[in-house]
């Protein structure tokens, strides 16, 4: 073996065993140990092509030994003893070819696993950015207006996974949400310090703090006790925003939840049951889920930390549910969702949320929906390319014995409902575009958790009234950056779409009906936001 080829080995083994806190940079110990693999890998060929033309030259040797045996006669124990001495030279250099694939194979493996160590299998990154300008209009109940014409934010989302094993990963979402500079109203008592609560503080442009908008552990396996049915489950703080079909004109993939009637951050778990392979039925599966929204909880530094507290505090407020899909071969699914949320709650005080929540009552949620990811088969490109939805939901108040809810009676349960169509489709200007339109109505008592909705003047699937919209996606880059411009309009028939669920915030009362001066100055009527955002993912 020549002297360079020790020296690659030995720097190969000294690169291996080097320690992660060495003076190199990771990217340096990369390089060098891929261009010593180079490098190794060359002086084998150049080996291999040695062996073979050594193997050439004895080949002729022996012919020509050969021949001189025909003509010469030459003594038997001489060509056997000549023949012993090239085997071993054969069996030399097939040794040290074996030692020298075994080594390249070893450096493989290690700079595989510093790999998958630092980055490979584990914990990698990807970032969301967006810039985003928009006028905002409002007219009140009055006839006087309120507005804004350029409000601008920067939104950025740090995303993290890491893949443990085959079935056990981690998945978080670190989030950033500001309007551009100090906001010179957000001291005002009556609704700042909402910006900040459990359920919404990362979708409103609120200060300058990284928050964690998700974090949790994902477990999957392809069989449940033994049975072919492959499920999942998950813990900790829930991807439970920008839902099924709001995340469309999001330009997001799905979280799980149905973003007809919910979409709100929650800490909670989740358990999903693949029925497709027991009933033969495309695409079943049933999702349990369950989470906790405000726990009863006395504050750390008091003679009794963490303990309930029962005289003047909330109770807990819990949400069950279930999903079902019946039916998803791709193309058509049919989607439904359940849930119960438990003592929610409404404020005291509608003009200063600072005196604190009452709790009012809970409510049961059922949404259904159907989708075409490309309606027909054939007929047309832009119909193969074109999504539409239709959604149905209904609300039903549960209040307890003490409370109104909506503005009902004390004790008077009150049913809500609401529908949402819309479509996606190939843009007729540009060949990755996608144009959007949606329209959806709320009744008087409709009531959605969608506080967590990407709409600066409120929830548009939380109107008690009409709410239309229309947006434009375009890549620039290819999935990397994207721009945006979305126009969004709420006519709103009845008071509360936008507050909490108690007969304060969440009074629902028809607006032309209202003739309280003082009522009808803040009470909105019709709201419009137009938006442009430019937005890069990586």
């Amino acid at each position: 073996m020549n002297k360079p080829l020790v020296l690659s080995l030995v720097t190969a083994a000294l690169l291996s065993t080097t320690a992660l806190n060495a003076d190199n940079t990771m990217y340096d110990r990369f390089q060098q140990m891929e261009l010593q693999m180079k490098q190794m890998k060359q002086e084998l060929d150049a080996l291999k092509a040695e062996k073979a033309a050594s193997a050439e030259a004895s080949d002729e040797e022996a012919d020509d030994e050969a021949d001189a045996e025909e003509s010469d006669n030459e003594d038997e124990d001489a060509k056997a003893a000549a023949s012993d001495d090239n085997e071993e030279a054969d069996d030399e250099d097939e040794d040290d070819e074996e030692s020298i694939e075994d080594k390249v194979t070893e450096l493989q493996e290690n700079v595989s696993e510093l790999n998958r160590n630092t980055n490979g299998s584990h914990l990698k990154f990807a970032v969301d950015y967006r810039f985003a300008i928009e006028n905002l209009d409002y007219k009140m109940a009055d006839g006087s207006k309120a507005k804004n014409d350029a409000f601008m934010t920067n939104r950025f989302w740090m995303n993290m996974s890491w893949a443990a094993t085959d079935n056990l990963s981690f998945h978080g979402q670190l989030a950033y949400n500001k309007a551009f500079g100090q906001r010179s109203g957000a001291s005002d008592p009556s609704s700042s310090s909402l910006e900040g609560f459990d359920w919404v503080a990362n979708e409103n442009a609120y200060d300058d703090t990284i928050r964690v908008r998700s974090v949790y552990f994902l477990y999957k396996d392809d069989e449940f006790v033994g049975a072919d049915m492959p499920w999942t489950f998950s813990i900790g703080r829930r991807p439970s925003t920008n839902g099924h079909l709001i995340n469309l004109r999001d330009d997001d993939h799905p979280s799980s939840p149905m973003g007809h009637s919910i979409n709100v951050e929650f800490d909670g778990l989740s358990a999903k049951f693949v029925l497709e392979n027991i009933t033969g039925v495309n695409g079943m599966y049933v999702k349990f889920c369950a989470g906790r929204g405000m726990s009863n909880a006395a504050p750390k530094f008091t003679s009794t930390p963490y303990a309930s507290v029962e005289n003047g505090a909330n109770p807990n407020i819990d949400l069950a549910g279930l999903i079902f899909v019946p039916y998803n071969d791709g193309q058509y699914s049919i989607n439904t969702q359940y849930y119960y949320a438990n003592n929610l709650i409404d404020a005291v005080n509608p003009s200063n949320y600072t005196a604190g929540f009452d709790t009012v009552g809970g409510m049961h949620s059922i949404t259904a929906n159907f989708i075409a990811n490309g309606i027909g088969d054939g007929i047309s490109d832009f119909l193969d390319d074109t999504t539409f939805f239709i959604s149905g939901a209904m609300s039903i108040t549960d209040p307890n014995k003490s409370h109104g809810m909506l503005g009902s009676n004390i004790g008077e349960s009150k049913t809500g409902y609401s529908y949402w169509v819309g479509t996606q489709f190939p843009s007729l200007i540009s060949e990755e575009g996608r144009w959007g339109l949606e329209y959806n109505h709320g009744s008087q008592y409709w009531r959605s958790i969608t506080y967590a909705e990407d709409t600066n003047i409120g929830s548009k699937v939380a109107a008690r009234g009409d709410a239309y919209e229309a947006y434009f996606t375009e890549p620039l880059v290819e999935d990397i950056l994207s721009l945006q411009i979305r126009y969004t309009y709420i006519d709103y028939k009845y008071t509360g779409s936008n507050g909490f669920f108690g007969n304060t915030s969440g009074n629902s009362m028809e607006i032309s009906k209202i003739t309280n001066p003082t009522t009808l100055s803040q009470v909105v009527d019709k709201a419009q936001d137009i938006r442009f955002y430019i937005r890069y993912r990586y």
